[in-house]
């Protein structure tokens, strides 16, 4: 490749995979490995138009409410992982839970996300059930309801869903089996997970998964093998950010050599090539790409994200719930964020899809599945 990366085997790369003509895991490791300046640009102009032409340039905005930081799982990564004993751990009672739902109404914000920790117990899991009736009950079911909260059996995805979530985000981290152990020491099955995928699917849920991009050891083999992982299952909606250390942690001791220009870059290549291989899909651009660059969210948008997930967690809670370093906007209220999301997607020309639950139209034009489309 020339010294700015962009020659005619990468024009020809690029070309074939916007088409989706026989794309392999080197074709997209080619478009991974594109460095900044002309190749890259020339990778997110292409993403961003056929972001244009299939979902629209419209930012789909979705409250995230983070619930509880209490976890069973102890993986590697993960500042709220069971064994740190740092952590002051907390969860929202129902009545904080559905407030946090009632803002992000009044915002006019078409959907929200509750996210936590991974629990499994009786106690939990009607808790949520409970939790997902006075939501729609609050805000006259005219919020969409996405869930981030692990895996679960199928009996309990299905009550869930019956109680009216709608979707469901179950982030892979990687595909790869070595890396997967190297993160889950404690559940090194990565197939359980898969499982989940397919569970979700039939339950009738839009499904959403992911990855970290950027960890210590992977190549851009590993995450072109990620993104083909996410053509295979026909996702919805897909949520991955870059890599960030967290001190409290197994692999906090790769904060000293870390690269964070390195995984902004990474991870916008990422979202360009996810929307190349899924033109209709939901793609977020994450707060972790914000914790990195100061325009890291309106970036992720010009590669071809969607979808911002600005946090409407009640603030005196967020500095116990960080998954990672440098976690931004700690002290930054609903409000405040709400104004600046506006100005910023303002200024690089998209508009905000107020009072609009932005179901992705590959969800909604999938055959024999049975989706709310309300």
């Amino acid at each position: 490749m020339s010294s700015r990366g962009y020659n005619a085997e990468f024009r020809s790369t690029l070309a074939r995979v916007r088409a989706g003509d026989n794309v392999t895991r080197d074709d997209l490791a080619l478009l991974l490995e594109a460095p900044e300046g002309e190749a890259q640009d020339v990778l997110h102009a292409v993403a961003y138009e056929v972001k244009s032409r299939e979902v629209g340039r419209v930012v789909y905005l979705r409250g995230l409410i983070e619930m509880s930081n209490v976890c069973r799982r102890n993986c590697n990564y993960c500042g709220i992982r069971r064994d740190n004993r740092d952590v002051d751990r907390f969860t929202l009672t129902a009545k904080e839970i559905v407030a946090g739902a009632v803002r992000a109404h009044k915002f006019g914000y078409g959907s929200v996300v509750l996210q936590g920790g991974e629990r499994q117990d009786p106690g939990h899991i009607a808790f949520i059930t409970d939790i997902l009736a006075r939501i729609h009950a609050a805000t006259r079911h005219e919020l969409a309801i996405t869930l981030s909260l692990g895996e679960q059996t199928e009996e309990t995805y299905r009550r869930w869903r019956e109680a009216g979530a709608h979707r469901y985000l179950l982030r892979m981290e990687t595909t790869d089996a070595d890396l997967y152990l190297a993160l889950h020491p404690d559940d090194p099955d990565r197939e359980s997970r898969r499982r989940c995928l397919d569970f979700l699917r039939d339950e009738g849920y839009h499904v959403g998964t992911g990855v970290m991009i950027g960890l210590p050891g992977q190549t851009t083999q590993h995450l072109a093998e990620d993104l083909l992982f996410f053509r295979d299952q026909d996702v919805d909606m897909i949520g991955m950010g870059p890599f960030i250390p967290h001190d409290d942690t197994p692999l906090g001791g790769h904060a000293a050599g870390f690269d964070g220009d390195r995984q902004v870059q990474l991870g916008l290549n990422m979202i360009a090539c996810t929307r190349l291989l899924l033109p209709n899909a939901n793609i977020a651009s994450t707060t972790a790409l914000q914790a990195l660059h100061d325009r890291g969210r309106e970036l992720g948008l010009l590669a071809g994200g969607n979808v911002i997930m600005p946090n409407v967690t009640d603030t005196k809670f967020r500095a116990a719930y960080q998954l990672y370093n440098g976690k931004p906007s700690l002290q930054e209220n609903a409000a405040q964020t709400r104004l600046k999301l506006d100005a910023a997607i303002a200024r690089i020309g998209e508009t905000i899809g107020y009072g609009e639950k932005g179901h992705a139209p590959r969800a909604l034009t999938r055959r024999n599945e049975t989706v709310l489309k309300d």
